[in-house]
C-alpha cells in the first residue's frame, strides 16, 4: 500500500512537472502539496525526456521529406512551442537585468518589468539562430549517424531541465516568495538524485551521449559562479534562463564531438 501511495505521488508530480515545465495540454489537477511537489521536482529529467522525444520524432519524419534548413527550422519552432515560450521569457529577463549593469535591486525590478528591452530582443534572437544553425549543421554533416542525433536530441533537454535541480539544491532564493522559492522549500537531495539518475539511465543507450551528459556538471559549475556573481541568488527567470542556455550548451557539446572527434 505504501508503494502504491508514492507511486501516486509520483505519478502526480509528472503531471506537475509536465503542466509547469511545458505547454502540452494535460487537464488532469493534481494536490499542490509535498509529496507531489517533490514527485515533480523528481519528474524533471522525465519532462526533459518527453520533449526531446517529440523533437527527435518530429525531425526522424521531416529528415526524409524536407530540406535541412527547413527541418532545422521547424525543430526549433516546436522546441519553442512545447514549452510556451515560458524559458525563453526568462532568458530574455535576465538578459535585460544584466545587459542593464544596475545595483541587484533594480535588476529585479527590471526583470519583473513584462515590458521587453533591446539586450532582451537580441539575447532571444541570437539564442534561437544559433539553435537552428548547430541543428541545420549535424543534418548536413556527412559523417553524422541520424540515430546518434536523435538520441543525443533527447538527451539534451533532458540534461538541461536537471539543471535547475542542482541551481535550486546549492543556490538561495533571491526572494521568500515566488514559484522558485516554492520548489526550493520541497528540494533535497533524493530529489536530485532520482531525476539525475533516471536521466543516467538513459545516456546508456548509446555510450557517446555520456559525454554530453558529463559535461553538463561543467556547465552547472560555472554558471553557478555566474549566477552568484550577478544576482547572488536564483528566481524563476533565471531557472528558465539556466534549461535555455543548457539547451545551447548541449548543442556546442555535441557540435563539437561532431567536428573534432568524429571528423
Amino acid at each position: 500500500m505504501e508503494r502504491l501511495i508514492s507511486m501516486k505521488h509520483f505519478v502526480q508530480g509528472l503531471i506537475l512537472a509536465m503542466q509547469f515545465l511545458t505547454r502540452i495540454p494535460i487537464p488532469i489537477a493534481c494536490p499542490w502539496e509535498r509529496q507531489s511537489i517533490k514527485g515533480a521536482l523528481s519528474s524533471f529529467g522525465i519532462v526533459g525526456l518527453i520533449i526531446g522525444g517529440i523533437l527527435a520524432l518530429t525531425l526522424s519524419i521531416t529528415d526524409s521529406v524536407f530540406p535541412e534548413w527547413m527541418s532545422a527550422l521547424l525543430i526549433v519552432t516546436l522546441w519553442v512551442f512545447l514549452t510556451g515560450g515560458l524559458h525563453l521569457d526568462g532568458l530574455m529577463d535576465v538578459a535585460d537585468a544584466v545587459g542593464s549593469n544596475a545595483p541587484l535591486e533594480k535588476k529585479l525590478v527590471i526583470m519583473k518589468d513584462p515590458q521587453v528591452g533591446s539586450f532582451a530582443v537580441l539575447t532571444a534572437i541570437f539564442h534561437l539562430v544559433w539553435k537552428v544553425a548547430f541543428i541545420y549543421g549535424f543534418l548536413t554533416y556527412p559523417d553524422m549517424e541520424l540515430q546518434l542525433l536523435l538520441f543525443c536530441v533527447i538527451l539534451i533537454p533532458a540534461c538541461s531541465r536537471l539543471i535547475p535541480l542542482f541551481l535550486l539544491y546549492y543556490i538561495p532564493v533571491m526572494k521568500q516568495e515566488g514559484l522558485a522559492y516554492q520548489w526550493k522549500q520541497h528540494i533535497s537531495v533524493r530529489e536530485v538524485f532520482i531525476g539525475t539518475a533516471i536521466v543516467f539511465i538513459y545516456t546508456l543507450l548509446y555510450p557517446y551521449m555520456f559525454l554530453i551528459f558529463l559535461s553538463y556538471f561543467v556547465y552547472f559549475f560555472f554558471i553557478r559562479i555566474w549566477i552568484l556573481k550577478n544576482f547572488k541568488g536564483i528566481n524563476g527567470d533565471i531557472l528558465g534562463a539556466s534549461i535555455e542556455g543548457g539547451e545551447l550548451w548541449g548543442l556546442f557539446i555535441l557540435w563539437i564531438y561532431t567536428w573534432f572527434v568524429m571528423g
